[in-house]
């Protein structure tokens, strides 16, 4: 499975889409960029591996293998990237303004509920990240 999140960058926030097919499935928010520095940073445009992952704080998401000199990027809900994310991504229903969305848990459970299936079945599932300007 293949997954295209389609970004904009802004001082306080990049935000951007995820499709599927040329479908949208959700909106993201994320860090702003700032040269992939740890923690303050989203990560560079590319193409990456999704895995399931398990942990007590998120439970079941989205694990992004392999970001260049990062490590535990996740896809979680969020709605406040500077507030709540560390590099990871959040799925959100609305974005409000840069970095900002609304009712995140709804958009991370659609988007669990494409790429979880396809994980349990052995399929590989892939997200490019790019700018919308490409």
């Amino acid at each position: 499975m293949e997954l295209e999140l389609i970004r904009a960058y802004f001082p306080q926030g990049t935000n951007g889409e995820i499709y599927h097919d040329g479908v949208h499935i959700c909106y993201t928010i994320e860090l702003p960029w700032v040269g992939n520095q740890h923690l303050v940073s989203c990560i560079p445009e590319g193409k990456y591996e999704l895995k399931k992952r398990f942990s007590e704080k998120f439970g079941e998401h989205l694990h992004i293998i392999d970001v260049p000199a990062r490590t535990l990027i996740l896809i979680h809900p969020a709605n406040d990237a500077l507030k709540e994310l560390g590099g990871c991504i959040a799925p959100v229903s609305i974005l409000t303004s840069e970095g900002k969305g609304i009712r995140s848990r709804i958009a991370f459970e659609l988007l669990k509920s494409l790429v979880i299936p396809e994980l349990e079945i052995n399929n590989r599932v892939f997200i490019t990240l790019k700018s919308e300007y490409v």
